[in-house]
């Protein structure tokens, strides 16, 4: 770039580019939206047969293209913001230069060179000449000290800054400071011209209608490219507060302006999409395209790994001459290289299908809200999936179910489901408030029933669901100037967790306090690590309880073991008398029954949810 294009540029035009981009981005993020929420609903609740389905599977295709411009085209207008804004900053400097030459009688000449007028004590009876000097933008401060170190080009800058003090002309020393303002000014919009213009010509995708998981891939390295480049204009932007509480973070939020909430969701999707305290819409927008990401990576990671041998085992003598069989070299090798990592894969993206099935219930046959995927992340051990159905921001009754042993990203499919009839039984109960139903698995449930004997897995999960109903609350205080009814509701294992969490602490509260809750209600709980339902916090007339029915079957042993183990303080359990909780009728025999439809234990979850305490039934 050189001096006249830098002159005559307009910062401005790049960000009404960058605008327009948003704009596409926008309508392509409303666009899938209409065809996952009504259009593709629509068509699963009225037709049937292989033309409908090959039909719907075209359009899940349209929506995840329109999803693949959404954010494409959010990552187009950050970066234009980003160059628009390095060019603004080097114009400044350089009208700046050009405004104070012109303040002190210096000429700034088409090329950017400077020229200086006559000046000074004469000398021989003459006043020294006037003349012209051209700037470096590598230049020295006046004065500085010549480094034999340093190149040919370093040495005659200094030797200019230094001649500049001696020249008979005060103009000259003038003109060139001014020069070397300019040419610096000139070089720095160069250099983010030459930045930017290689990550712009790679935001583009493929001349064909197919999204491919090379297609998210690549989208995530462009990601990583505007986000390196654009350092500068994300410093400008209030940065989210270190360590902050899930109110900070709303704050921190509000005080963003749309372009900038639009580049941390385009550059940070994975920390927006897990950072408590930020609207449900901004968490699901960012997780969406976590999620679309890292399902491209993990589906070509597991292309990759080779097949399993096909022969496993070999024969060999063992202790006392009898044969025993052990892996073969080769399979041994496949084994403990690709093995673990294999059923992680498949287990995260059974995980995925799932949520993406949840997306797709939206709007069809049980009329089932919007979903929002307020917390996404594979890789932690068990994985990481918070989805709500409903906007927990908005609702008038939030419910936050906590799942039990065994749960992981493979099986959320199952809890998932039950947060959804929790929300069609809720609604049918009360249908004219709002309400969201929250499946919470933001931690590591144990692996088995004997792992389960510890309290270790839930103390280590409870500060992180204190942090998320503490940004629940301050989202939907932020969102509707109030906080709303919140029921927490902890199945098996769960309750431990929720029991942990009312005596927890985190780093931006020390001191802990009572969850920001109204009821909790435990079923099939072996245990909540307090012996009162008083001691959780919220007064025992909110702390509710159920068992199912079957008096030795898994539910009764799942709860006795519990109490057997300690889980329970003092020895009790919530559905002892001596708990002081409300003990209500289930109606089921199972331990992972409570959720079935048309049962006395979903419809008692549904009455509380809604505050509809009257509706509760207890035993005769």
């Amino acid at each position: 770039m050189d001096y006249a294009t830098l002159k005559d540029l307009k910062p401005s035009e790049f960000e009404g580019a960058a605008d327009g981009y948003q704009t596409t981005s926008d309508m392509a993020g409303r666009a899938r939206q209409a065809l996952e929420r009504r259009i593709a609903a629509r068509m699963r609740e009225s037709l049937e047969g292989e033309a409908a389905t090959a039909a719907y599977d075209q359009l899940r295709n349209l929506a995840e293209n329109f999803h693949y411009v959404e954010v494409e085209c959010g990552l187009v207008s950050t970066a234009l913001n980003a160059l628009a804004f390095d060019l603004r900053a080097a114009k400044k400097k350089l009208d700046a230069a050009i405004e104070g030459a012109q303040a002190e009688k210096l000429t700034v000449n088409a090329d950017g060179s400077v020229s200086y007028p006559p000046g000074g004590d004469e000398v021989d009876g003459k006043t020294p000449k006037g003349g012209k000097v051209t700037g470096s933008a590598r230049a020295h401060e006046s004065g500085a000290p010549i480094d034999p170190g340093k190149d040919a080009n370093d040495i005659a800058d200094a030797l200019d800054r230094q001649a500049g003090n001696q020249h008979p002309n005060p103009y000259f020393s003038r003109a060139i400071e001014y020069a070397d303002r300019i040419a610096q000014a000139v070089q720095e919009a160069t250099e983010a011209d030459e930045r930017w213009a290689p990550k712009l010509r790679k935001l583009k995708a493929d001349d064909d209608l197919n999204v491919s998981d090379k297609d998210w891939i690549d989208a995530d390295k462009d990601t990583a490219g505007v986000r390196s480049g654009a350092k500068d204009y994300l410093d400008h932007i209030k940065h989210p507060p270190e360590d902050g509480s899930p109110k900070e973070n709303a704050e921190w939020w509000k005080g963003l302006s749309q372009d900038e909430r639009d580049a941390y969701i385009a550059l940070h999707p994975k920390a927006v999409g897990g950072m408590n305290g930020l609207p449900a819409v901004a968490r699901d927008e960012a997780n969406r395209t976590h999620l679309d990401v890292m399902r491209a990576k993990y589906q070509e990671e597991l292309k990759a790994i080779p097949e399993e041998p096909l022969v496993k085992y070999k024969t060999i003598p063992g202790s006392g001459g009898y044969p025993v069989q052990v892996f073969t070299d080769e399979y041994a090798k496949w084994y403990y290289k690709y093995n673990d990592r294999r059923d992680h894969l498949n287990a995260a993206l059974d995980g995925m299908k799932a949520i993406q099935e949840r997306f797709d219930e939206t709007g069809g046959k049980k009329h089932i809200p919007e979903a929002y995927l307020l917390g996404f992340d594979p890789e932690k051990n068990d994985g990481r999936v918070i989805m709500a159905t409903g906007n927990p921001d908005t609702a008038d009754h939030t419910a936050v179910y906590v799942p039990g042993t065994k749960t992981h990203i493979g099986s959320i499919g199952g809890d998932l489901d039950r947060g959804e009839r929790l929300w069609a039984e809720s609604n049918k109960l009360n249908p004219n408030s709002k309400v969201s139903t929250i499946t919470w698995l933001g931690y590591d449930a144990p692996d088995a029933i004997p792992d389960a004997r510890h309290d270790k897995y839930a103390a280590a999960a409870a500060p992180h669901l204190r942090q998320f109903l503490d940004g629940n609350r301050a989202a939907h205080e932020e969102a509707s100037g109030n906080h709303g009814h919140t029921t927490l509701i902890g199945h098996s294992y769960g309750s431990t967790v929720i029991g942990d969490a009312t005596k927890s602490h985190t780093s931006y509260d020390p001191h802990g306090g009572a969850l920001p809750v109204d009821d909790i209600f435990a079923a099939g709980s072996p245990g909540m690590q307090v012996g009162h339902a008083s001691d959780l916090g919220i007064g025992s007339d909110h702390v509710w309880a159920m068992g199912a029915g079957d008096p030795w079957g898994d539910d009764w042993w799942v709860r006795e073991g519990g109490r057997k183990a300690g889980l329970g303080g003092d020895g009790r359990i919530p559905t002892d008398p001596e708990f002081g909780a409300h003990i209500v009728k289930s109606g089921v025999e199972g331990h992972g029954d409570y959720w079935d439809d048309e049962t006395t234990a979903l419809r008692n979850q549904a009455a509380v949810i809604t505050g509809s305490y009257d509706r509760v039934q207890y035993y005769d």
